[in-house]
């Protein structure tokens, strides 16, 4: 069925909070039933679709709303990584960041050229970098499931909190080079590109650990209240990002330098009660940001796949991700399945969406950049489907093996990583 009517803002902010609301207080149920938050929201989304079409106010607003979610969502997952928690698996964790993760955009930037091979090459680093990193709320469901060993739990968790911050400026990067290549000098997008990237950097640096000095000071010369400090906190990466484009900067990158400078200031694991309203903000951000996509980006960019999509999408979901985590974790001492279990709980999320929000907007509409963005619309809804049911599912099989087997590498003792998403508090045991 054809949407035959417009949907009015407000139409659209009535329906965006009902279901809101309604998730909110049914998520833990619909968890159990490995009914996640994007799952439903995006499906929601492309319903609405059918019915109704959009205000161009409301299309023009949705790559707003990502950005500042992801913004929020890029400092709070940076802020949240203490070093407390990579300490004892700062080895698998430095190879997942600095190994795998650039092979699968290696790996993804190549399969992307021989699938189309007159896509150019900046677009096919798109496509690979924006469909490298992982998304920590989605991860959720076996992050926080207790019968995987806390050491796996860890890892996943650290390594989905940094390497969406790690591939920004790669897709930054490989944007400003689609630009040059529509007819802009390359060397100045790229050098605009590296300069934005820099200016951010340093944006984040200052804020974040002036910020996070002057919150941390005011707790313990008690000038402010908890709430306070919380709300104090939620600002910071509102400010990096709004300000970081004053200045030409990435608003991204500050985000991020931004929530890891925040930590660093506090030193150790104090100031961590501060992030829980950025994180609550977030949520509803991104329910609200997966709705959008499913009813405005999933029905467009669906249209007319070919074999190149579907392939490139299950090459993402399996292989482009768990060879080089296999390659990455050489010499670790990680058992064969427990390879394979931190190579396919990579799901693909905000990130991802966001990232193809930013390239749809930013560069000129080519027969080349619509392969891209289904690809990776196709990608990020295999994801949210096929990891969100597996989720449970998979935690129990591995974990009772891993009971059963008491493999030496993954039993060791670590602490308990950090809670992220509504699913979090879940024991799927029970």
């Amino acid at each position: 069925m054809a949407a035959d009517s417009v949907l009015s803002a407000g139409g659209a902010v009535a329906i965006v909070t009902l279901l809101i609301f309604g998730y909110g207080v049914t998520g833990r149920r619909l968890g159990r039933w490995n009914l996640t938050a994007p799952i439903l929201f995006m499906a929601a989304g492309w319903v609405i679709s059918r019915i109704f079409t959009a205000t161009p106010g409301e299309v023009d607003g949705v790559r707003l709303l990502a950005e500042a979610t992801l913004a929020i969502v890029l400092f709070t997952d940076a802020a949240g990584v203490r070093p407390s928690e990579i300490e004892g698996e700062r080895g698998p964790i430095s190879r997942l960041l600095l190994i795998a993760l650039p092979l699968t955009i290696v790996f993804g930037t190549f399969l992307a050229s021989l699938l189309w091979p007159q896509l150019p090459f900046a677009l096919a680093l798109l496509l690979g970098a924006m469909l490298a990193p992982t998304d920590a709320a989605l991860g959720a469901a076996t992050v926080m499931n207790k019968a995987v060993p806390t050491r796996i739990r860890r890892i996943l968790n650290v390594e989905s909190g940094l390497n969406d911050g790690m591939a920004t400026p790669v897709v930054l990067f490989a944007i400003a080079a689609a630009a040059g290549a529509e007819g802009v000098s390359a060397a100045e997008s790229v050098s605009s590109a590296l300069l934005e990237i820099g200016i951010g950097a340093l944006v984040g640096v200052v804020l974040g650990f002036g910020g996070g000095r002057l919150v941390r000071w005011s707790s313990a010369a008690t000038t402010s209240s908890v709430r306070g400090r919380t709300v104090a906190t939620l600002m910071l990466p509102i400010c990096a990002y709004a300000f970081s484009g004053l200045v030409d900067g990435n608003g991204f990158i500050a985000a991020f330098v931004a929530g890891t400078f925040y930590a660093a200031a506090w030193r150790g694991d104090g100031g961590k009660a501060t992030l829980e309203l950025a994180e609550s903000v977030a949520e509803p951000m991104g329910d609200a940001t997966w709705l959008a996509f499913g009813a405005l980006v999933v029905p467009v960019l669906l249209v007319g796949l070919g074999w190149q999509e579907v392939v490139f999408a299950l090459a993402a979901l399996t292989i482009l991700r768990m060879l080089p985590v296999a390659l990455s974790l050489i010499g670790v001492g990680f058992q064969l399945r427990t390879v394979l279990f931190l190579g396919w709980f990579g799901p693909r999320g905000l990130a991802s969406v966001v990232f193809a929000l930013i390239a749809l907007e930013s560069l000129e509409a080519t027969a080349g950049l619509d392969d891209v963005l289904a690809t990776a619309t196709l990608t990020i809804i295999g994801s949210v489907l096929l990891h969100g049911i597996s989720a449970a599912t998979g935690a129990r099989s591995y974990g009772r093996w891993v009971r059963r087997e008491q493999p030496t590498a993954e039993v060791v003792h670590a602490s308990e990583p950090q809670a992220r998403g509504r699913l979090s508090p879940i024991n799927h045991d029970n």
